[in-house]
C-alpha cells in the first residue's frame, strides 16, 4: 500500500518557521480488547502522578515542551488542552478517557510526551493533503457539528474537504478515527521551541501503544517535516 501524500505549504513554512509536524501512517489495523491497553493506562498514570507529585499549574506551564505550547496558544488568547487533561491526571486523580484503541494509544502517548497529535481515518481523508496555515475566512466543522471560524495564522491540516485539523480547534468531523478505522494518520503538531526528538519520541510510543493491541499493524510512513 503506497503512503497518504502529505505536502507543506509556503504558507505554513512563513508562518511558523521552526515549527515540525510529525506523521505516522499505520495500515493493517484490527482493534481488539482494550484490556492490555487498559493496564498501560493505569501505569501511565502512576507513572505521571510520581514524576509531577507537588506541581501546581505554574509548574506544568514551565515544563520545556509543554511551555512552547503555551506560549502558542497564549498567542490567540487560548490554553493549551493537553496541560488541563495532565492537570486533571495529576491533580484530581482523574483516568485518562475510554474512546477506542486507536484513540486511547494517542491519548497514553501524548499525556506522556506533551506533544498535541491527531489521529485521522485515512480512507475519510481526500487528496491532496497539506499542512498549511489558516487564512482569513477558513472555516471547519468540529467533531461535535459545531461550525467554527478559524483565526489567521493557525497550524492546520488540509485536504479536498477543507480544513481537516486546526491546533487550536482540534480535528473536523469528517476524518476522526473511529471504531471501523484499518488505516489510521497521526499527526503531531509541534511549534517552534519543540525538538524534533520529543516528536518523534510521540511517534515511536504511539506506534508501541497500537502493536499492544495489533501486533500485525503494517507503518507505511513515519517521518518528521519541516
Amino acid at each position: 500500500m503506497a503512503e497518504l501524500a502529505i505536502s507543506t505549504t509556503e504558507g505554513w513554512r512563513a508562518a511558523h518557521a521552526g515549527g515540525l509536524v510529525g506523521l505516522l501512517e499505520i495500515s493493517g489495523l484490527a482493534q481488539a480488547s482494550r484490556t492490555a491497553l487498559d493496564a498501560r493506562k493505569r501505569e501511565t498514570e502512576a507513572r505521571l502522578r510520581d514524576r509531577y507529585k507537588g506541581f501546581a499549574r505554574q509548574d506544568f506551564a514551565a515544563l520545556p515542551v509543554m511551555q512552547a505550547y503555551v506560549q502558542y496558544y497564549k498567542k490567540f488568547g487560548k490554553t493549551y488542552h493537553v496541560q488541563l487533561q495532565l492537570e486533571s491526571i495529576v491533580l484530581k486523580g482523574k483516568a485518562l478517557p475510554s474512546v477506542s484503541p486507536l484513540v486511547d494509544a494517542n491519548f497514553i502517548a501524548e499525556v506522556e510526551t506533551l506533544i498535541l497529535t491527531a489521529g485521522h481515518d485515512v480512507a475519510r481523508l481526500a487528496p491532496p493533503v497539506s499542512i498549511d496555515a489558516s487564512r482569513a475566512g477558513d472555516e471547519m466543522v468540529q467533531m461535535n457539528g459545531t461550525p467554527k471560524a478559524l483565526y489567521a495564522g493557525d497550524m492546520v491540516m488540509r485536504d479536498a474537504g477543507g480544513v481537516a485539523c486546526s491546533i487550536l480547534y482540534g480535528q473536523d468531523n469528517r476524518s476522526p478515527i473511529s471504531a471501523a478505522t484499518s488505516h489510521a494518520l497521526y499527526v503531531a503538531y509541534a511549534p517552534a521551541g519543540v525538538g524534533a526528538g520529543v516528536v518523534e519520541a510521540q511517534l515511536r510510543a504511539i506506534e508501541e501503544n497500537v502493536r499492544v493491541f495489533c501486533s500485525s499493524a503494517i507503518v507505511e510512513q513515519r517521518r518528521l517535516i519541516c
